[in-house]
């Protein structure tokens, strides 16, 4: 006799228990199965939704920002232009004073007119 162990290579087959028990926990686990795909997919969808969004509101917040800025420098450039039309009119106000009055019209003709009164020369010297 020999005490010779006979080794097993493969696993005995086994048939699985088919009664209502087994087959009610498999649904469960696939119903468990489906909804955690199912929960995934709508995190899935939610999350690349707020993506979409957050990403949308960033571009809009940029582009205003970005015109804000252009029409801030316009509104200063007017700003500046406005400056300037206000001196150029104020000038012209005042000139408009001085044409009024006649001592400054004929000081006015004297340099620029050559204009002379009677017996008066004028002298021309050279500016610097």
């Amino acid at each position: 006799m020999s005490l010779k162990r006979e080794k097993t290579t493969a696993a005995p087959d086994v048939a699985s228990i088919r009664n209502d028990y087994v087959r009610s926990v498999e649904r469960k686990e696939k119903r468990q199965m489906a909804h955690k795909v199912r929960l995934f997919r709508r995190l899935a969808v939610f999350g690349l939704v707020v993506l979409l969004a957050t990403v949308w509101i960033g571009t809009t917040i940029y582009a205003q920002s970005q015109t804000m800025a252009e029409k801030e420098q316009l509104r200063e450039e007017a700003q500046l232009a406005l400056k300037e039309v206000k001196k150029e009119q104020a000038q012209l106000e005042e000139q408009i004073i001085l044409l009024n009055d006649d001592e400054y019209l004929a000081k006015l003709a004297k340099k620029e007119l050559f204009v002379s009164e009677q017996g008066e020369i004028i002298f021309t010297l050279p500016e610097k």
